[in-house]
């Protein structure tokens, strides 16, 4: 596998202090978005809630890169060519909360026709705006209450487990911030999809010797731009405002330019 770069949603939530994409209707969905996120999260709770081994089969042979990135990377149970990696991986979902959050995930997200259309529509935007812009395969997985979005060579993954409500019993359970308690319900997966892949594609260089300021303005960049997107102001810091003052005083600015310019002086 190439290099991935794996984004946690809560820990830049603090730092800064705040499907597979298909070129047709997805039969099975039922709906005429062109671009709609793969139902990765079905094959994985009949494997998880019944042992259905045909499911397994699907998973990784379907999906290989998701399979790879969810046992590997987030839950760290050991390598997918583990002899013993099917037994770890079903007993790991045996516990009874995140039994529970499997059939919420089947319940809440049984239709994803909104989430579809929202996608379709940011990104034919964005691709208007980056014209080279790669469209990357979306899919939705259960995870362990732990990422909410990962990203990483072309894929973005939706963990829906993350996206039960602000007032999800179960999230009650564990230390979250009222601040993240916000960004977790269905609202915010299409921003925080296109947040963190355009943070992929725009990493601040030189990161970890940065002054948080230019940090909180490079995030505030990638989330003016996801506002823009969406037409309406749902990721909103002091950064975001000092981003937007900035481009109305220089309309001549592209998205691209604004995203690709490192030099955070100017605002």
């Amino acid at each position: 596998m190439s290099k991935r770069i794996y984004i946690l949603l809560l820990t830049l939530t603090v730092l800064f202090s705040a499907c597979e994409f298909k070129l047709k209707p997805n039969e099975e969905e039922g709906v005429s978005s062109t671009l709609q996120v793969q139902r990765y999260d079905r094959l994985e709770s009949r494997y998880l809630t019944t042992g259905d081994f045909s499911a397994l089969q699907q998973m990784n042979t379907a999906y290989p890169m998701q399979t790879r990135t969810l046992i590997e990377d987030m839950l760290e149970l050991g390598e997918v060519n583990d002899p013993e990696i099917n037994a770890k991986f079903l007993n790991f979902y045996q516990d009874t909360t995140l039994q529970t959050v499997i059939a919420d995930v089947q319940t809440q997200y049984a239709d994803m026709d909104d989430i579809n259309k929202q996608l379709d529509e940011a990104f034919k935007t964005l691709k208007t705006w980056i014209p080279d812009l790669q469209e990357p395969l979306i899919y939705s997985q259960i995870g362990a209450l732990n990422q909410s979005i990962v990203v990483g060579d072309n894929l973005i993954g939706i963990s829906l487990d993350k996206y039960l409500g602000s007032e999800y019993p179960i999230y009650k359970k564990f230390d979250y911030s009222p601040t993240q308690l916000q960004s977790m319900k269905r609202s915010f997966i299409v921003p925080d999809c296109l947040c963190f892949y355009l943070l992929s594609l725009y990493p601040l260089k030189n990161f970890d010797m940065r002054p948080q300021e230019e940090k909180d303005l490079h995030m505030g960049k990638v989330m003016w731009t996801v506002n823009q997107v969406l037409g309406e102001q749902i990721l909103k810091t002091d950064f975001t405002k000092r981003v937007d003052a900035y481009m109305k005083k220089h309309p001549n600015v592209t998205v691209k330019a604004l995203l690709e310019n490192d030099d955070h002086t100017i605002f």
